[in-house]
């Protein structure tokens, strides 16, 4: 479902009684969008290996000015992927740096040739709630202070022909129960979970059974789930 940017109106940003300092944690808006380009970051390789799902875990600079990025990939093979990556032209020098029985860590140096959306969120004054791979792109939650943020962060898509589709949004006010970071894919799956008795005893549904229903992968699944309930658990602990 395609939502208008415009059509959202925030919560006019407040300062905190008594304090000089700058505020941006009352209103805003938190927006679910869907990016693609062919030069975004590891766009390349996704689209050749279709299993995986990836999540960037960190960045950083180096001393040499080359930008590093780790990135956890989530998958049952990694042939295709590790294969897509040799001739990626946004990445170069992977390196896998860790395994585990359904995921992989890689070092990944990020070419100048790569489209970025990360720096240009920062500068549109958002932040990012949640980033990871989907059939379409990247799939990222950002969250701005007010509406005109979230339209120049389209403004510089846009320019950049980067594809953007907004999947949900909605404004975040004093009333959020604080579970900003549960995407709407983590909703959508624990819904779907519940509903079918995944967390009945005993269970009503398997991970093979809510990757056919949504259809994604079992490791996607899984990942889900665990960053969903490790969430909630944050949220309520």
């Amino acid at each position: 479902m395609s939502i208008d940017i415009a059509d959202a109106e925030p919560e006019v940003d407040v300062d905190v009684e008594g304090s000089e300092l700058r505020s941006q944690a009352d209103g805003g808006i938190v927006a679910q969008l869907r990016l693609d380009h062919s030069a975004l970051f590891l766009r390349p390789t996704l689209r050749r290996a279709t299993d995986v799902t990836v999540e960037p875990d960190y960045w950083t600079t180096a001393s040499s000015g080359r930008t590093q990025v780790f990135v956890t990939a989530y998958g049952s093979t990694f042939d295709a992927f590790e294969a897509a990556l040799e001739v990626d032209s946004t990445v170069t020098n992977p390196v896998l740096v860790d395994r585990y029985p359904d995921r992989r860590v890689y070092r990944l140096e990020r070419t100048e040739r790569t489209l970025t959306f990360v720096d240009e969120t920062t500068d549109a004054e958002g932040r990012i709630l949640d980033l990871s791979s989907c059939r379409n792109g990247w799939c990222v939650q950002l969250r701005f202070p007010t509406r005109d943020d979230l339209v120049t962060f389209n403004e510089y898509c846009r320019g950049q022909g980067i594809s953007l589709t907004v999947d949900h949004l909605r404004v975040s006010d004093d009333e959020d129960d604080g579970v900003v970071a549960l995407t709407e894919k983590q909703q959508e799956l624990l819904a779907v979970a519940h509903e079918e008795g995944y967390f009945d005893v005993p269970r009503g549904i398997s991970q093979d059974e809510l990757a056919d229903r949504l259809g994604v992968s079992k490791s996607a699944v899984s990942q889900r789930l665990r960053r969903a309930i490790g969430e909630l658990c944050t949220s309520a602990l």
